[in-house]
């Protein structure tokens, strides 16, 4: 008896757990997100080719977190990062445009 009892005391600890109030968004504006990227600096990275050395300086020089190399018809998601630097390329890996996001 006193085995089973030890046995569901975790399923008692995740059936309380699954009783928590959780904060609910009711509206409003957004929080503000951090705005770290500065395309403005690196444009002149534009017409070179996009070595890892230059994709990485464009990256420290921007100010941003990340960066996300964009290809002749890549696929890529529409949210925006205030900390993403994105890199243009054209097919033969030439810097065509850069911008945040």
């Amino acid at each position: 008896m006193r085995k089973r009892t030890f046995m569901l005391l975790p399923l008692l600890g995740v059936s309380l757990a699954a009783c928590a109030a959780k904060p609910v968004r009711t509206g409003g504006p957004l929080p503000p997100q951090r705005q770290a990227c500065n395309a403005d600096v690196v444009q002149d990275e534009v017409g070179k080719p996009a070595t890892a050395e230059r994709i990485e300086a464009i990256r420290l020089h921007s100010g941003s977190q990340v960066v996300r190399v964009v290809r002749p018809g890549q696929v890529v998601t529409m949210d925006f990062r205030g900390d993403r630097v994105d890199i243009h390329v054209d097919a033969q890996d030439v810097i065509v445009a850069v911008s945040c996001g």
